[in-house]
């Protein structure tokens, strides 16, 4: 399938004509009109038989047109036109005459359609032969003829690399699974065989190849990473045709157990998310053919539960995006939808679940204007105008029920539509990975999505496309910072594309949660400088299928200073860093800013402050049966099981420490204490 740029369309004029019958009698049409192409019932036009490559055979019925070229510059032939509703055509253009037909450009499904599209440089005075076929569809449509916009200097460009180690299998994550905050690649070899290519300083990496039960299925449609159990190593969940199953690192990262649920079902969008905010990791599961599913941690086991976030009795959930869309300060939930059910009948309706703060979403997408009827893989969320609000720009993997429509958040629950004039408006090109990030690193968030390209925003709704598009695949291409310097990479297969980068200057914020989940997942990151504001929230599992870093990446264009980086932890703990440097990747340990009476608690207390030997716990109706004490890195250097109030610290190091603990009814509770 050949692909192309989709240029900028200028329709000067319209025309109306009935292809010819043969290539002989072929109708002038001119550069700069749209013409419209009857149906062929109407017509027994011949077929081009020299399909310029393109294969499963010739039409039965064709049509053909010509033009001349008045200057030498490239030409778009193009039905990528919003009135034909996404026809199937297939288009050739030929120079020549009708006697010996020379290839100049062919295309059948232009950038995963059923329109078609050909860009070629045209020479002054060099007539075009222009034939269509019905192979696939006999309805009507139009076609435009115009003059290709002048080509844009590339926005970014990126070095496409082999790494050595990454195999075969599925290679869709890109994620730290080791702890090091270095981006690794998992490879899903087999149902007995994990690839992990761990990162190296230089931005090497390490092969290592695990053995693991037979899981029984694979990632066929999604993957998720996340520390479920709080052990500082990353867990995965798959997502079939079938159902999901979880591999579980143990306690040092050198093997991993398998947890194959036996609900049998078609997973789509797979994420870790802390549904009930009790500092463990849930999982969640777009199910494409019912209500979705969901499996809450109780430390212990993932339990199943389906219903209650997106009940639709026909599924066609394609893709959770869990995000604060209102600033309230807990998670919520935009789920892109795509069939199952029809148009107007709700299988293909996104919805958007407001978190109640109790456990239970309700779906306000009809209030929220985030009804939409696209038919919907994916979204790609985040603020793309840095006014402290995250935006959704919904993508589409078909456009028999509309385009990419962008939404801002007005800050008020609702969303309006800015798709007109944001340059979405003129992009017609279809896919089902849509994720945001600041790939250039100037402050304001792109959108990788389809077309293979990357769209570049500018802060204000407004995205255009780089000049050339980019080798990626269509599918398989997770994001991170795997040669660890500040701009973000994308793995494509066995390859990755390094980001050339510029002289932009960036933050990478990682986290280490403490009485929220390890991960920080959920959590807002704001950072301030001279540019105002900017804000991520850390999501495991963004776009269509894919499994990109949990770092919060922030670009920030020619500035240097930063003057505040505040990160609100879903525990409710704020921590406030001030005048960190740029150009680094910084980790914030959870509380790790606070005073020692910032986790003040009027039902327990801790005594002495400082101590030397012993730290006593004074508790009223609180029953604690285990404390875990973590450095200022996040470390843990001590685990124990409570045997009485009194806690012995004489073997730790001098500093400050954070002691979590676990009551007996799982509750959480945090104190900081110095060791003298």
């Amino acid at each position: 399938m050949k692909k192309t740029l989709l240029s900028i369309l200028t329709v000067f004029s319209v025309a109306s004509a009935i292809g010819q019958a043969t290539c002989a009698s072929a109708v002038t049409v001119a550069v700069g009109s749209t013409t419209t192409a009857s149906a062929y019932t109407n017509e027994t036009g011949t077929a081009p038989t020299n399909l310029c490559g393109m294969n499963n055979g010739a039409g039965a019925k064709g049509k053909w047109y010509k033009f001349t070229a008045t200057q030498s510059i490239n030409m778009t032939v193009s039905t990528v036109l919003p009135q034909n509703n996404n026809v199937d055509t297939r288009l050739i253009v030929y120079s020549g005459d009708c006697s010996n037909l020379v290839c100049v450009g062919a295309n059948d499904d232009f950038n995963g359609g059923y329109t078609s599209q050909v860009t070629f440089a045209a020479t002054t005075g060099t007539t075009y032969i222009i034939a269509f076929d019905n192979r696939y569809s006999s309805a009507g449509f139009d076609f435009s003829v115009t003059e290709a916009a002048p080509p844009a200097p590339d926005r970014l460009s990126f070095t496409t690399q082999a790494v050595p180690g990454i195999t075969g299998g599925y290679n869709n994550c890109v994620v730290d699974m080791n702890g090091d905050f270095l981006d690794d690649i998992v490879s899903a070899i087999s149902t007995t065989q994990l690839a992990i290519s761990y990162q190296q300083p230089g931005g090497t990496f390490t092969t290592t190849t695990y053995t693991v039960a037979n899981t029984s299925v694979l990632p066929s449609w999604s993957i998720a990473a996340g520390d479920y159990d709080n052990n500082g190593f990353n867990d995965l969940i798959y997502g079939s045709g079938s159902g999901v199953v979880f591999l579980k690192a143990n306690s040092t990262g050198t093997g991993y157990t398998v947890d194959r649920k036996t609900q049998s079902y078609l997973v789509q969008r797979t994420n870790f998310v802390d549904i009930n905010n009790d500092g463990k990791l849930d999982a969640f599961a777009c199910d494409d053919n019912a209500p979705n599913r969901y499996y809450i941690n109780d430390g212990t086991n993932m339990n199943h539960i389906q219903g209650g976030i997106g009940d639709f009795p026909s599924g066609g959930n394609y893709a959770s995006n869990w995000f604060d869309f209102d600033n309230d300060g807990d998670i919520d939930m935009y789920l892109a939808k795509c069939g199952q059910g029809g148009s107007g009948v709700g299988g293909n309706i996104d919805q958007l679940h407001r978190n109640n703060g109790n456990g239970t979403f309700t779906n306000i997408a009809d209030a929220a204007g985030m009804a939409n009827p696209e038919q919907t893989w994916s979204g790609a969320c985040g603020d793309f105008n840095n006014d402290g609000w995250m935006d959704v720009i919904v993508g589409v993997n078909s456009g028999s029920n509309g385009y990419t429509n962008v939404k801002r958040n007005n800050g008020d629950s609702t969303f309006t539509s800015v798709t007109a004039g944001s340059g979405y408006d003129t992009n017609t090109w279809l896919g089902r990975e849509y994720v945001a990030e600041d790939f250039d690193n100037d402050g304001y968030l792109d959108v990788l999505g389809s077309g293979n390209n990357i769209m570049f925003g500018d802060g204000n709704f407004h995205f255009v496309p780089n000049a050339n598009t980019y080798p990626v695949s269509t599918v398989d291409r997770p994001i991170g910072d795997l040669n660890n310097d500040g701009f973000l990479d994308i793995q494509n297969g066995t390859n990755v594309l390094f980001n050339n980068g510029n002289s932009n200057h960036w933050l990478n914020v990682n986290l280490r949660g403490i009485q929220s989940n390890r991960n920080g997942i959920g959590a807002r990151v704001e950072i301030y400088g001279a540019w105002g504001k900017q804000i991520r929230d850390v999501q495991s599992g963004t776009g269509f299928q894919n499994m990109s870093k949990i770092t919060a990446h922030f670009g920030i264009g020619q500035e240097t200073v930063i003057n505040q980086v505040i990160i609100r932890w879903p525990s409710g703990i704020v921590d406030t860093i001030t005048n960190p440097t740029s150009n680094q990747s910084l980790l914030v340990v959870e509380g790790s800013t606070l005073g020692l009476d910032a986790f003040s608690n009027q039902n327990f207390s801790l005594y002495p402050v400082p101590t030397q030997k012993t730290l006593m716990i004074t508790a009223e109706n609180i029953n604690f049966k285990n404390a875990q004490i973590f450095d200022m890195n996040g470390k843990m250097v001590r685990s124990l099981t409570l045997q009485s109030s009194n806690i012995d610290v004489e073997s730790l190091a001098k500093g400050t420490y954070l002691l979590l603990l676990t009551d007996d009814r799982n509750q959480k509770h945090s104190g900081k204490f110095i060791k003298e």
